[in-house]
Parts: structure tokens; sequence; C-alpha cells
């Protein structure tokens, strides 16, 4: 065991637990240790408890996520439904737990006559991995909103960070390093909330038409480079449908992975790559991968 202590903490700790039921491929090995925290005074007490050396690995939904079949060593930290509390402050500012979905930010903010936060209802994650990668849909973007994040170390400390502490690009976010979001306070406009719960309707209906929801999917595979969409490319290489085992090139929306499934994590790691070589073969465009792919092999 890589804990020095399991007494100390107030979650609830899982040994060996399968990936694929945390994942929104459906797909992965096993963590050596899963932990669904309390609160973030909880998560310092179970931070302080694990070896220096012990890796850490953030959860949220699942989603822009792929666990290898040979699984985790060291600790998974589930934060969706634990780091989940939301509420409105002044001067239109939202304070949210890095484990809420953004979809339910963006219908906190409708409720509470605020708006430009609906696009968050198009993010198929939570705050912090929103915060993470500067997540965007629907032509919004996360950090514009960003007033100050909570952060914690491995150590278990807690600190609030400036917005002006981070640099932000497209999908790409560089801070103080080793630390993880817990909070962020968001800074939105008031509005007409019946309107903005109106505009989520239409962006979620527009995402169902354009996008395979309902599927095993991680959302989108690769990023959109410069001047050119990536699902554009994928198709014009004829790669819709192209399968390698159970994983297969979604015909509704080609930067979409699905597992039909059967599909391994190998399965699925090896059709990304195919995809991503093909694509560099014909066009010369090299595609960056906007999921994340963690684990052993």
């Amino acid at each position: 065991m890589a804990l020095q202590n399991n007494n100390v903490f107030a979650g609830e700790l899982k040994l060996n637990e399968p990936m694929s039921k945390h994942t929104t491929w459906r797909a992965g090995g096993t963590a050596d240790h899963y932990y669904i925290p309390t609160d973030v005074q909880d998560l310092s007490c179970y931070l302080q408890s694990l070896k220096k050396d012990e890796p850490v690995f953030w959860l949220g939904l699942g989603s822009n996520l792929l666990v290898r079949d040979g699984g985790l060593r060291g600790s998974v930290i589930a934060t969706a439904n634990a780091l989940s509390g939301i509420e409105k402050l002044e001067d239109n500012i939202v304070e949210v737990g890095a484990g809420v979905p953004c979809a339910i930010l963006a219908r906190f903010c409708a409720r509470n006559n605020l708006v430009n936060g609906e696009f968050f209802a198009g993010i198929p994650g939570v705050v912090g991995g929103a915060l993470r990668m500067n997540a965007g849909a629907f032509g919004g973007e996360t950090w514009p909103l960003v007033v100050e994040v909570e952060t914690i170390n491995k150590e278990g400390i807690t600190q609030w960070r400036s917005h002006d502490e981070y640099e932000t690009a497209y999908r790409t976010v560089n801070g103080p390093k080793n630390e993880w979001f817990t909070k962020a306070r968001f800074k939105f406009e008031s509005g007409d909330g019946e309107n903005a719960a109106l505009e989520i309707k239409k962006l979620l209906a527009k995402r169902s038409v354009s996008q395979p929801t309902g599927t095993a999917n991680c959302g989108s595979v690769f990023r959109n480079p410069e001047s050119a969409f990536a699902a554009q490319l994928i198709e014009q290489c004829g790669l819709k449908n192209h399968r390698i085992g159970g994983a297969y090139v979604s015909e509704k929306h080609s930067n979409f992975i699905i597992n039909d499934g059967s599909a391994t994590a190998s399965d699925i790691e090896e059709l990304v790559l195919y995809v991503k070589e093909h694509v560099l073969k014909e066009t010369g465009i090299e595609l960056m991968q906007e999921v994340h792919i963690v684990g052993d092999k």
C-alpha cells in the first residue's frame, strides 16, 4: 500500500477500481487507489496521507480521457459529485467547485439571470477539467470568465490564485506547477435568465444533431488546427467508419471515435494514432490530441 495512514480521511477509498466504469469511452484498466473526497479539507487529509512518490491523477466525468488497459498506478481523485459546491456571490461572481459538471454551471447561471456562460452546457466535463485545458464550446472559452482559482498541492495546501498567474491560449493553460484546481470564481453578466435557458436548449439540440451523443466516446479527439477543422481533415482522408477492433471513427462527426461496446483501450489508442498518422501523410497537417491518454499498456 502506498498510503501512510488511512484513518485520517473521511471519503471513500476503493482499491483496484475498474476505470472503464468511470470514463465515457467505457474502456481501460484498474486504478490502484480510487478516492472520492467529501470536501476540500478531506481531500487535503488524503493527499497528506500519501507517500511523496505516489502518482496522483484527477478525474471528472471521465470525458476527454483514455486509461490504457494496464491501468493506473497511484491514486485517482474523483471530483465529480465530490467537490460540488456552487453559489452566487456579489458582483455577478459565481464560486463553483472543480467537480461540478459544466452543464450544471450553465443552468445555474441561467436560473440566476446571469448570461454569457451558456456555452458551458456544451462542455462534456467538470469545471476542473475545463480550467485545466481552457475548454470551450459554441464559440466560448473558460478562462476569459475566470477571476481567480483555488488550488491544492501534493502536500494538501490550498491557496487562491488570480487569473493573471496563468497564461492561456486555445485549449492550453500554463501556470504554477504541481497544483490542481479545486474551485473557481467566474464573473458573468446580468441578463435574461429565461433567454439564457432557451439558448442552452438550442445549443444542446444543435450538438445532438451534429455529434454522436448517446454513444461511448470521449468528445473531440483532436484539437482544431489553425485555419482548419480536424473533422473535415479526417473526413477528407476517407476515414469515416474506419475501424480497429471495437473502435471506429464516427459517421456523424469524424473527430469522434466510438467504442461499440467491445473495444479495448488499445483498440482506441491504435485508432487515434492511425488517424493522426494518416491525416499527416495525406494533408501535411499534424493533428494534436485533445484527449489525454494515461496509464500502463
